[in-house]
């Protein structure tokens, strides 16, 4: 333990000696865990708030949406009369078809414009997506039977059009279709860089009226499961029930694709490690620059301190002894950047993400920082074990002898 301490005093010395050079030595490593850190904190960030979101909807939750070709085009459709099937579906307890409205460009009140999001969705949904009204109410049965033209809004819609505090009972148009507004939903934040807070919901079957059939809808229906333990043959019979309604025959593929909360998660988590590790892969690339770095900065800093090897010989010291206190010294420079790295990754990811509109926060998880500090140390290990033998091996006679 003596030795070891001593040891370290020597490195931690040499290093304070050279502190510009030191610097420079682990400047590569501060480069390459910053640029890590960063890139895992932003994608982790992304993911967390994905995640979240859709947790919302629970693991008895299913997604049926039409599928496209390869090259974007819709292949098949969602139509009422699948809707109606799959209602009498047994284990089945809610189910709300959800479309987006493209027709006009965004919603205005008094003169005032504003880009928002319009939605054609059932009275279920508010409980599936977990879009509660703060006042006002949600869109009822009798409203989409009806094809009333009535809306509910996020509160970014209502501050943005300058709408009243309490909005319930005016007007918004979009397009030459006037809305009256019978809701106001709870801030819900962002998800993706996607406002959550600037829909406008309105009845389904009065969102295909207003689209008209000039073009087909883009339709997910978001089921609702009542025991999840039975999520697996549920499952199995809206694909039968889709495929016979829609006349596929045995072989054919199906023209939907059935998803439940679970899978998305599943595939949402792959994705994003995915991105990580490619991201992660490509930056590190700067650590191995910076570890031979640190290699070369060593290795003329051994020849410099020939004669001080020497002498730690002449005096005891064994090649053990010498090479503990250049690989001591090749660790802790490497480990000060990772250090120094792990910071700036911190405040590059959060500056990032907060420059970024609606981009959720960064998020550094914990095996994030032990990679980042461990791989950085093995760094300083594997490059500077090569320095260290070369000193270690030094004849002390030679060794004061050089000049």
């Amino acid at each position: 333990m003596a030795i070891l301490w001593e040891a370290l005093r020597s490195a931690l010395r040499a290093i304070a000696v050279s502190k510009m050079r030191s610097f420079l030595t682990s400047l590569g490593i501060i480069i390459g865990v910053a640029s890590i850190i960063a890139v895992v904190s932003l994608v982790q960030g992304l993911e967390e708030s994905i995640t979240s979101q859709f947790e919302g909807y629970g693991s008895n939750s299913l997604f049926i949406q039409q599928r496209r070709d390869n090259y974007g085009r819709l292949i098949g459709d969602l139509t009422d009369d699948d809707l109606l099937k799959l209602k009498g579906i047994d284990g089945i307890s809610a189910i709300s078809p959800q479309t987006f409205v493209f027709e006009y460009s965004g919603v205005q009140y008094e003169g005032e414009q504003h880009s928002a999001d319009v939605v054609g969705v059932m009275p279920d949904y508010a409980e599936m997506d977990s879009s509660y009204p703060e006042l006002g109410r949600f869109i009822t049965t009798t409203d989409a039977d009806s094809r009333k033209k009535v809306a509910v809004i996020g509160p970014k819609v209502r501050d943005e059009l300058g709408m009243p505090e309490n909005p319930i009972g005016e007007f918004i148009q979009y397009g030459p279709h006037w809305l009256k507004v019978i809701g106001v939903l709870e801030s819900k934040g962002q998800m993706m860089g996607q406002d959550l807070d600037n829909y406008v919901y309105i009845p389904y079957p009065t969102a295909v009226g207003i689209m008209g059939y000039q073009q087909q809808p883009f339709v997910i229906f978001v089921v609702r499961v009542e025991d999840v333990n039975r999520i697996d043959s549920i499952t199995e019979r809206v694909e039968q029930t889709l495929r016979r309604n829609h006349g596929l025959k045995p072989g054919d593929d199906n023209d939907f694709m059935i998803q439940s909360a679970d899978q998305v998660l599943q595939s949402i988590g792959q994705i994003t490690q995915v991105i990580t590790w490619v991201f992660g892969g490509i930056v590190g690339i700067s650590l191995l620059v910076g570890g031979i770095g640190i290699m070369n900065i060593m290795l003329v800093s051994v020849t410099e301190r020939t004669r001080e090897v020497g002498i730690c010989k002449a005096l005891g010291a064994t090649r053990a002894d010498i090479l503990l206190q250049f690989l001591l010294e090749a660790v802790i420079i490497s480990l000060i950047g990772g250090i120094v790295g792990l910071g700036l990754g911190f405040a590059i990811g959060a500056g990032v993400a907060g420059m970024i509109p609606n981009f959720p926060p960064s998020e550094v998880p914990a095996w994030a920082v032990f990679l980042a500090l461990g791989f950085s140390s093995g760094v300083g290990i594997v490059f500077g074990i090569l320095p260290a033998a070369k000193a270690a091996r030094l004849d002390p006679i030679d060794a004061l002898r050089y000049e």
